[in-house]
């Protein structure tokens, strides 16, 4: 079934809106060139965050919802620094990815909302985010999942001689399981051009990393599979973008593959009613104190790209945009039960 032969409502073709939206899209990607709108795109992700987190405490998400607040410099930095075209793999905690990489908030929220307007008309929720036009592969449930996915686009690639380029996003308790060693495995051995990104946040669900993981470094393991890698402040969205330039310059150039383990915090709990009782006291204080976005601002304000009246302008008008973005994604319509099988076959492939 191609776009054109599905109706999001009674009226559009989706393709018509696709091509509309799509072009918003790379518009909004094309805005991350600009350092302001770098830290605007931080500050929407957390207030959209934030708002949803209220949604599911309202009773109007269905099924579960990750967010995650105290990640947006890992998202921003790597959507700062890899091409629309290129592929990106996460996980269920994908709403800050998918704005990064340029979807607007009322698209993200319409469809953890399951209303026709979201990113997938309403029928994929909160885990399952995605958008061919900026490289957004569906997130995926399935922890490591994106892991052997992001591979095989690589090596999808690497076939075909182009330049594309493969991102991987993961939490730290992926780096336990058989995907993990696997994928990185198959992508040094094929040189394949792909980026394992590890967002460490200290906690596998509940189970801090000590527990689990006999080393202190998931990037050690890229020694066994003699792949380059680095640990990267990953509140720092500098410092971000600097790792990425250099492991997406040496995927694109055929360098082979790169893990990069971004140390970073959820400042909420792994889902939607985690309390997050198992952290140690003081310890979410200390991370509160390198909030990505204040870094950042204050950079900014150093270098004087903004005032401090402008960030705290910025913020306002932000908090504005998601919260209309957020009323109108609530009153948009709820698919159909004939919607789930949409895009389910494609069309014009012989039998």
């Amino acid at each position: 079934m191609s776009d054109s032969d599905v109706q999001t409502d009674g009226n559009a073709p989706r393709q018509a809106q696709g091509t509309s939206r799509d072009q918003s899209e790379l518009d909004r990607r094309e805005q991350l060139s600009d350092p302001v709108q770098r830290l605007r795109r931080m500050m929407e992700i957390r207030s959209c965050e934030d708002l949803i987190k209220g949604l599911f405490a309202s009773g109007l998400v269905a099924g579960s919802t990750h967010t995650c607040q105290g990640q947006e410099a890992v998202s921003v930095g790597i959507a700062a620094s890899v091409r629309p075209s290129d592929a990106v793999c996460c996980t269920y905690r994908g709403h800050g990815h998918a704005m990064a990489l340029g979807m607007a908030p009322e698209q993200v929220v319409a469809e953890i909302l399951g209303r026709t307007s979201g990113c997938v008309g309403g029928v994929g929720g909160s885990m399952h985010l995605s958008s061919k036009a900026i490289g957004l592969m569906p997130t995926m449930a399935i922890i490591g999942a994106g892991i052997p996915i992001a591979a095989g686009v690589a090596w999808g690639a690497q076939l075909r001689g182009d330049d594309t380029v493969a991102v991987s996003i993961f939490g730290d308790g992926t780096a336990n399981i058989g995907a993990f060693h696997e994928g990185l495995n198959i992508a040094a051995v094929w040189r394949l051009p792909v980026i394992f990104v590890c967002e460490n946040n200290l906690y596998g669900e509940y189970s801090p990393l000590a527990s689990t993981t006999a080393v202190k470094d998931i990037a050690e393991r890229a020694t066994s599979y003699a792949m380059p890698a680095s640990v990267v402040d990953g509140q720092d969205l500098d410092a971000v973008i600097a790792s990425m330039a250099i492991a997406v310059d040496r995927a694109r150039s055929g360098g082979g593959p790169t893990l990069l383990e971004m140390k970073t915090y959820r400042y909420s709990g792994h889902s939607r009613s985690d309390p997050a009782s198992y952290r140690p006291e003081g310890e979410l204080d200390e991370w509160l104190a390198r909030d990505p976005i204040d870094i950042y601002a204050r950079r900014l304000e150093t270098s004087g790209a903004i005032d401090a009246d402008g960030v705290a302008a910025l913020r306002r008008e932000v908090d504005d945009a998601v919260d209309a973005g957020v009323e109108a994604a609530k009153a948009g319509a709820e698919p159909t039960t004939a919607d789930m099988f949409a895009h389910v076959y494609a069309s014009g492939v012989a039998r």
